[in-house]
């Protein structure tokens, strides 16, 4: 094994066992037995990931990044905003479906509350959130939509306001909350949402 075969291995090991034991012990989770459960030593978090808080924003991006690759299959180019809203919408939904989405609203919840009680991290956390939100940002500017093409500051509040919404009922699905919130119910709220969407530029 190479050494950057064994860093990757040690990086990978770190992550899972993150996962299990943050997801169980949220911000009380600690550093030392995250390591043991990797079969390595506190050192190793420090030189992978930087901290503990590191570790966290990396577990956060493994596991609750949508992959940018799917989206961007899911949503191709060439359809105009609504079409595209619409099948990111689907595409969100039909993820809720998979057999790990309790454990993903699992994690989502318990990130929440270790943000709560340590500032810096939720501060981390919120950075790697923009960067997501950076994505979809680029995937709906230029498209068309009322006559005119969507610009990058309206993308970006289309995009907050999605991720408010798709995230908002997301959660109930899990939990049996939304038996009703099928595809066809997420396209039609995400439509409705961007059909608002205004062309016309805010002053200053």
């Amino acid at each position: 094994m190479t050494r950057a075969e064994a860093k990757e291995r040690n990086r990978r090991a770190l992550l899972e066992a993150a996962f299990e034991v943050v997801s169980r012990d949220g911000y009380r989770a600690r550093l030392d037995e995250i390591a043991a459960r990797a079969g390595l030593t506190t050192g190793a978090v420090y030189s992978l990931f930087g901290s503990k808080n590191g570790l966290v924003v990396a577990l956060a991006d493994e596991r609750l990044r949508p992959h940018y690759e799917e989206i961007e299959r899911a949503v191709p180019a060439g359809l105009g905003l609504l079409e595209a809203v619409d099948a990111f919408a689907r595409h969100f939904r039909r993820g809720l479906d998979a057999p790990d989405a309790r454990a993903a609203l699992s994690l989502q919840i318990t990130l929440l509350d270790m943000a709560l009680h340590d500032p810096g991290l939720g501060t981390r956390l919120a950075a790697s959130v923009r960067d997501q939100e950076d994505q979809l940002v680029a995937l709906f500017t230029g498209r068309p939509h009322a006559g005119g093409t969507v610009t990058p500051p309206q993308a970006r509040r289309l995009t907050t306001a999605l991720r408010a919404l798709l995230t908002g009922l997301g959660q109930g699905v899990p939990l049996g909350l939304a038996p009703d919130a099928d595809e066809e119910f997420f396209a039609g709220a995400a439509r409705a949402l961007a059909s608002g969407v205004s062309l016309v530029e805010e002053g200053p």
